[in-house]
């Protein structure tokens, strides 16, 4: 079956779209036109998109946004409310420690405290009917960046799915989602690589075999910060302003949709464990926890 892959660079990262079976390329096509336009209205790298709009208006106005960009925020922030460790405001804090950029520091507890005041997600009113939102304290930032992949990845799904294309991978630069069933397995399946937490990108601890779905990793062991001996990686944890604690080094989990896959990667990671009823969920198909000691554990899959 024949194979086309389109390669590009969005999101911050690397970009590999795979189509299986197709004539031409333009499922891929229609596929990078559509990021660049969801990058467009949600980054918060730049000084103009809806998001930053959202974040200038701070404290002192609600602003009206378009249709996706407002589901996708009110799915942040009911996320954010849920308390278990996301939080799509925590850009102040993030800015604060400069975990993985120039600058990184230990804060004052003091600071920590002060940019605490501005991550709450109480304190950000929604109008549905107006499809306006609104941050209610100056200094506070809104950042979809956490689930912004995720809806990305299901809107290519979405569209790939009006093209007809029968079986694809979409990876945004780790994030993957697979489309309809595999062509190189007589089941369908896909096999799937789980990233090694000790290694360098793309080293394996293993690889599991499911039907489509998205895996979605959350971890610490891309960016970290040493101070006085001690490592302070970039998770923070919104309930405290300081870096989670935790024995795991990363979670991978494997779910329906790639939005659900971000926010349930991140419940995972910061529970440490799966809670209680968590596989009851059809969306939820198995994760994989590896360990800061090097060991891993599975739910709901078997990595070989």
């Amino acid at each position: 079956m024949t194979k086309r892959v389109k390669t590009l660079h969005a999101l911050g990262t690397r970009i590999n779209l795979t189509v299986f079976g197709e004539a031409d390329d333009a499922p891929l096509d229609a596929a990078a036109a559509l990021i660049q336009q969801e990058e467009d209205r949600l980054t918060v790298n730049r000084a103009v998109s809806e998001v930053m709009a959202v974040n200038h208006a701070a404290g002192q106005s609600a602003v009206p946004v378009s249709s996706g960009t407002f589901s996708l925020i009110a799915q942040a922030v009911a996320a954010s409310r849920e308390n278990f460790g996301f939080n799509a405001l925590i850009g102040p804090l993030v800015k604060l420690w400069k975990i993985g950029f120039p600058g990184a520091n230990v804060p004052a507890d003091a600071d920590i405290q002060a940019r605490m005041k501005l991550i709450d997600p109480s304190a950000v009113t929604l109008a549905p009917g107006e499809r306006t939102v609104m941050l209610n304290q100056a200094g506070m930032e809104l950042d979809l960046g956490g689930i912004a992949k995720g809806y990305i990845a299901d809107q290519i799904k979405t569209l790939w799915q009006a093209y007809g294309v029968t079986a694809g991978i979409i990876d945004l630069g780790g994030n993957l989602l697979t489309v309809g069933e595999s062509p190189r397995r007589a089941d369908g399946q896909w096999v799937i690589g789980v990233q090694d937490p000790a290694k360098r990108r793309n080293v394996d601890l293993g690889v599991t075999v499911v039907p489509a779905c998205s895996a979605v990793t959350s971890g610490i062991y891309e960016r970290f910060l040493i101070k006085n001996g001690k490592q302070y990686h970039h998770l923070l944890d919104p309930r405290t302003g300081y870096p989670l604690q935790t024995a795991l080094a990363g979670v991978t989990v494997f779910t329906s949709t790639s939005l659900q896959g971000e926010v349930e990667a991140k419940r995972l990671f910061f529970h440490g464990s799966v809670p209680a009823g968590w596989l009851d969920d059809p969306a939820h198909l198995g994760a994989v926890f590896a360990y800061q000691d090097g060991h891993h554990e599975t739910c709901g899959v078997t990595l070989t």
